[in-house]
């Protein structure tokens, strides 16, 4: 995965894409990469697990080897009308914020491939070994890999076809692009992650992702006469809790065998805490 020139990482909202997307960032800098880690999403999910209250548009400086910025779409529609198309900087991005949120109400596409946009620019830019996406919830993930056909379906010609044709091609490139999907040991988070990996299936946009299973609980080191022979009260109650939600989870695990099993962390952790933690997990595996 570490291979890639960009990671996209996805799954249903609550579990936990921010933590594994900074703990993938932490690991790659680990091996001496360069990296850009990216929030297409909000200013703050990933903000916190990088020990930063929140993120802005111009990349910043975490650590050595470790950037890390937020789309804003305005700022990144004028980044597109600049780069892509040549059309000069807009100095007051109120109007143009008005504008472009008429456009995209208006026109399919529009919206989605402006955050897709500035991700790939970065890659293309090759200022970064690896770009790293805190991407959109499963389901919005669709609408952005497809963005870009969406706009060749819409534009026969001209700069903003040729500008989503290298998008295209950049993404369906399994050299460059990989995919990561986040779940849980869940019902309803193993069924939408299913459903997104034959939606991928189907549309090829994309190289066949990676699963990973997030917050797995360990197998407790005693035994069924142990834990039973603890007597009743507050121990037992928890050794048998832990077990039946081990079981349960160990039962989806079989629906969708993930390629990597991420712990549950026990205690009081802070969101750097916890994508260090899972950076030095990642390391082990």
């Amino acid at each position: 995965m570490l291979e890639h020139r960009l990671i996209i990482v996805t799954g249903k909202g609550g579990v936990g894409r921010s933590a594994v997307t900074a703990a993938l960032a932490l690991r790659a800098v680990h091996l001496g990469k360069r990296v850009l880690t990216v929030s297409m999403t909000d200013q703050t999910g990933l903000a916190l697990h990088l020990g930063r209250e929140r993120l802005d548009y111009e990349a910043s400086e975490i650590r050595p080897g470790l950037h890390a910025l937020a789309v804003h779409r305005p700022a990144a529609l004028n980044e597109y009308l600049k780069v892509q198309l040549g059309v000069p900087k807009v100095t007051r991005m109120g109007p143009l914020a008005r504008a472009f949120d008429a456009l995209a109400s208006t026109a399919p596409g529009i919206r989605e491939v402006v955050t897709m946009g500035k991700v790939l620019w970065e890659v293309r830019k090759a200022a970064w070994d690896l770009v790293i996406a805190d991407g959109p919830p499963l389901g919005q993930i669709g609408s952005h890999l497809r963005a870009p056909q969406t706009v060749t379906e819409l534009v026969p010609v001209g700069k903003v076809r040729e500008q989503a044709d290298w998008m295209m091609e950049l993404l369906a490139d399994s050299s460059v692009c990989g995919m990561l999907l986040v779940t849980l040991a869940e019902e309803l988070p193993i069924t939408e992650t299913q459903e997104a990996l034959t939606w991928l299936t189907e549309h090829h946009v994309i190289s066949p992702p990676q699963v990973v299973a997030n917050r797995i609980l360990p197998a407790l080191d005693a035994s069924s006469r142990q834990i039973n022979g603890a007597g009743p009260g507050s121990v037992q109650e928890a050794a048998l809790m832990h077990t039946a939600l081990r079981a349960e989870q160990q039962k989806w695990l079989t629906e969708l065998p993930p390629d990597l099993q991420l712990p549950f962390l026990f205690g009081l952790l802070t969101p750097p805490e916890v994508a260090a933690r899972l950076a030095d997990v990642w390391g082990e595996e």
